[in-house]
């Protein structure tokens, strides 16, 4: 009889065993301190990217801010009728095509990204500001390259 044929099987691996259960791990714990922080100006995780995207920009069309953010059409749908609702966004006629309408930053939207902006950054040196700015660079890319690869989202709107 074969000596190989009485060997046993390797364990399953353990979920620490893999990279992505750590780039998880470090995603949730920042993603959610962040919304937690952003909790005060009532305002998610979500609406910040699309107010921010939104920010120094004329008009953008939900599909525009669709395509920038990644989010999906119904995804921006609903997050612009609680933009409206908050009153940081408001709706206005297209100037390209009077059937479209067109998102803008009400006064209120523009002061209130600039102070989201700089909880954004307090929460990212929170949980990266050790990370010298060579070793950032480099995963970035890294991160870039993957997203790229499998085609996970446009990386233009990506690029430095």
């Amino acid at each position: 009889m074969n000596r190989n044929s009485f060997k046993t099987k390797p364990s399953p691996s353990l979920p620490e065993d893999h990279f992505s259960y750590w780039l998880r791990y470090v995603s949730n714990s920042a993603a959610y301190s962040f919304s937690r922080k952003l909790r005060q100006s009532r305002v998610t995780v979500a609406e910040w990217i699309v107010l921010r995207q939104l920010y120094g920009s004329e008009n953008l069309s939900p599909g525009e801010v669709a395509r920038k953010t990644g989010l999906t059409q119904g995804a921006v749908s609903k997050l612009m009728n609680r933009l409206l609702r908050k009153k940081l966004v408001t709706r206005v006629i297209s100037s390209k095509d009077r059937r479209y309408k067109e998102l803008r930053l009400t006064k209120e939207g523009k002061s209130l990204v600039p102070r989201l902006a700089r909880i954004a950054d307090e929460n990212d040196d929170q949980f990266f500001g050790d990370i010298l700015p060579k070793q950032r660079k480099a995963w970035i890319d890294l991160l870039k390259s993957i997203i790229r690869k499998h085609r996970l989202r446009k990386v233009i709107e990506f690029e430095s």
